[in-house]
């Protein structure tokens, strides 16, 4: 308890114990002694019970009464009791009949000999009775409601920060997926380039050429890297530069630069072209640069082939390839290539089928709603 409180009560019971010896001393005709004695006891009981009435509302209530009924009068100790009753007692029909019991008491209907003296007795209950029992119940139902108004913002500023973090998150697991996707692939092209610079040495024009292959495809691996750290920087007011996203129309590209790096990849297309939403676009993108990464580190040698058809109300995009003619590429692979298009693919609403085929080779096939 904090020690205002501790003061407050303090007072409190000092000021009804004074009352108390004072409402003994001043009586005409005076007590007897052990009768003033009792009263006295009493009433400073009930002083004393202020000092435990947050804990233990209902010891106030009963000595209140107790030294009422005993003086023959209220006790001034009976406002307080009601108060604490109501305001610290637990929210059950208990308090409400031990107040109505204290009431009746106070009340004392069986001496009612007169009007006067019934209106007398019936302000006096409500005025030291009832009201200070509304007091304590709108202040409760004002503390529960203050209570449940900051629970409410603790727990909604706690959900923002959670909501923030999984944003944090969310948005750390799209950069190291587009860094898989973007990297990763260009990084193979150009283990694929080198391995063909190895197979021509003898012919130097062809040589030359996937030489100039390999500089240019490490020259866009590079800045599409620095463009993926854009995003991660600290200033949020810098713009990072970002090249367009890639969609469907650059798929041709795509393939085309896998088959100057040496993978034997044909594109097959079917359906009437038309304005795709961009998700869908990047995510068949993505799809196919996936499955021509892992054709190209996991069946080396083996054919390709891309098929993209445009329906009505979805776009299937299908991967193939053959079984490898040669020993697959030494490269590292963190087996978060088809977990990343599997999430990328649910997120349009699409389904992913990525499976090996009898002939030794594999399938990646992707169908997404339009």
């Amino acid at each position: 308890m904090r020690r205002r409180s501790w003061l407050l009560d303090g007072a409190l019971a000092l000021v009804l114990a004074v009352l108390a010896i004072v409402q003994v001393t001043v009586t005409v005709p005076a007590y007897s002694d052990v009768r003033g004695g009792v009263l006295t006891a009493a009433g400073l009981l009930a002083a004393a019970a202020v000092l435990v009435r947050r804990r233990f509302p209902f010891w106030l209530l009963a000595l209140a009464v107790l030294a009422g009924v005993l003086s023959g009068d209220v006790s001034p100790a009976l406002p307080f009791a009601a108060y604490a009753v109501v305001r610290y007692a637990r929210p059950t029909r208990v308090r409400w009949v031990a107040l109505g019991l204290a009431a009746v008491v106070a009340l004392a209907p069986w001496q009612f000999t007169g009007f006067n003296e019934t209106l007398n007795n019936v302000l006096i209950v409500i005025v030291l009775l009832v009201l200070p029992a509304i007091l304590a119940l709108w202040v409760r139902t004002r503390a529960e409601l203050i209570t449940a108004l900051r629970d409410r913002a603790e727990r909604a500023e706690a959900e923002q920060q959670l909501r923030a973090r999984e944003a944090v998150l969310a948005e750390r697991a799209r950069i190291t997926r587009e860094m898989h996707d973007v990297v990763g692939h260009r990084v193979s092209l150009m283990v694929l380039q080198a391995g063909a610079i190895d197979m021509a040495a003898d012919d130097p024009d062809r040589v030359r050429a996937l030489a100039g292959q390999l500089q240019d495809a490490g020259r866009r691996s590079l800045e599409e890297l620095r463009q993926l750290l854009g995003l991660l920087q600290e200033d949020a007011d810098e713009d990072a530069p970002l090249a367009p996203q890639p969609g469907l129309d650059d798929v041709a590209e795509l393939v085309g630069d896998s088959g100057r790096a040496g993978l034997e990849v044909t594109l097959t297309r079917s359906g009437t072209p038309r304005e795709l939403d961009p998700t869908v676009g990047r995510t068949a993108y993505r799809v196919v640069q996936e499955a021509l990464t892992n054709a190209g580190k996991h069946a080396p040698g083996g054919a390709v082939s891309v098929t993209v058809d445009l329906r009505e109300t979805e776009l299937a995009v299908t991967v193939v390839n053959r079984r490898p003619t040669r020993p697959p590429t030494a490269l590292p692979s963190g087996g978060l290539g088809l977990i990343g298009l599997r999430e990328r693919v649910r997120t349009v609403g699409g389904t992913l089928r990525a499976e090996p085929r009898l002939d030794g080779g594999f399938c990646v096939e992707a169908v997404l709603p339009l």
